[in-house]
């Protein structure tokens, strides 16, 4: 409970820092900082304002710069990358850890530079939201289906807020192949799976070390006598001492509560015949 109200914690200051930084490039009399950016595209002004626009420079702000940095093509797949290992050795250390902070970091930093750039909106923000709510919840209650949605979603939110979209998915194969790479890593050298993998792939093993015998070849059975739970029509159940045996009969349908004799066992198929009364004597 503790750990939901921190991620909801986490979700709400998420969001108020963007509202914020929303306002932030906005200057006293209206005009954005990035105002100069519509001129590029070919924008005009009328004659009046022209000389306004000319003398009005608005000041290089922090998160402007921020987001320059951030938004380089050179550190865009260092944070992507960053966040993708750190996401992934939280599958390992399951809570709220080391690795798993780190990349949370890394990927607030990615959106955080797109966001005050102007590449990123709310809907892609509201999605890699419920992408990490996604895998917080798999944390939470393992499955393996909330695990692989919440990836999913931060995946299309990243693809959404990237920009240009060649220049985002190089980024994101990067990323992917550093963390393949730091999984297979972490998988070699220190025997170790992801929760999330535990979920999808059967790694539990039945070997006789275990506890668990084969009911296939069991000739020991041969000549052993039981009872009949149920009819034997021709199949059914006989009670081996407390043991309860799925079995055939030879030929004939067989009653409960009849002796049998156990004559042949043809893998997991026990062939039994009812005991003839000089037998049972």
């Amino acid at each position: 409970m503790h750990s939901l109200k921190g991620f909801l914690a986490f979700s709400l200051l998420f969001l108020s820092l963007l509202l914020f930084l929303d306002a932030v490039p906005e200057a006293a009399d209206g005009s954005s900082v990035f105002a100069a950016e519509s001129t590029a595209f070919g924008e005009t002004e009328s004659a009046s304002t022209a000389p306004v626009l000319q003398n009005t420079e608005a000041p290089e702000t922090f998160s402007s710069k921020a987001a320059a940095v951030l938004t380089h093509p050179l550190v865009v797949p260092v944070l992507l990358t960053i966040a993708a290992l750190g996401l992934l050795l939280e599958f390992f250390t399951p809570g709220v850890g080391v690795p798993g902070i780190i990349g949370l970091i890394s990927l607030v930093l990615f959106f955080y530079g797109h966001f005050v750039a102007g590449y990123a909106g709310f809907g892609s923000i509201a999605l890699v939201i419920i992408g990490l709510g996604l895998l917080f919840t798999e944390f939470l209650i393992p499955g393996g289906i909330l695990g692989i949605l919440g990836i999913a979603s931060i995946l299309v939110s990243v693809f959404l807020a990237g920009g240009s979209l060649m220049s985002t998915a190089i980024s994101i194969f990067i990323a992917l192949i550093a963390a393949t790479a730091g999984m297979v890593i972490i998988v070699k050298f220190f025997g170790k799976r992801p929760q999330l993998f535990k979920r999808l792939i059967l790694t539990d093993a039945t070997d006789t070390e275990s506890g668990y015998v084969s009911a296939v070849n069991r000739p020991e059975l041969i000549g052993q006598i039981a009872v009949t739970a149920t009819a034997l029509r021709p199949s059914g159940t006989i009670v081996l001492g407390e043991e309860r045996i799925d079995a055939v009969s030879e030929g004939r349908f067989i009653d409960p509560n009849k002796q049998v004799k156990i004559i042949k066992v043809e893998g997991s198929r026990i062939v039994v015949r009812e005991l003839e009364k000089q037998e049972e004597e």
